[in-house]
């Protein structure tokens, strides 16, 4: 398959080019992705990805979406809202431990997102 990648300030389209071989003219593209910086969809981690990269590289430290949560949104990573909300403003919710917390920001950078 033969495609064409078009670049445009911010924006790339890529279209398939499906009668390539009709064609009187054409240009062959080699493009190199190792070369190429992560994009910001590719460097988002899961939570579960998050949690075995702690768990591997801390002695198998288990963390929770709650703390990973905290955390991401100590650094602004904000994905949606969240609707499961306390119903009462007062309501108490466990903190990150200090450890966990430095250990979550690792692997944020490991994946890029911080």
């Amino acid at each position: 398959m033969q495609y064409k990648i078009k670049v445009q300030g911010n924006c790339e389209t890529v279209c398939l080019l499906s009668k390539l071989h009709e064609a009187k003219h054409h240009v062959n593209v080699r493009l190199d992705m190792d070369e190429l910086d992560l994009t910001a969809a590719e460097s988002k981690a899961t939570y579960e990805e998050i949690r075995k990269y702690v768990a591997e590289h801390y002695d198998g430290m288990k963390v929770s979406n709650l703390y990973i949560a905290q955390v991401k949104a100590k650094y602004g990573i904000i994905e949606r809202e969240n609707y499961n909300k306390a119903k009462s403003d007062d309501s108490r919710q466990p903190k990150c431990p200090k450890e966990k917390e430095e250990a979550i920001v690792e692997a944020l950078k490991a994946f890029k997102m911080i």
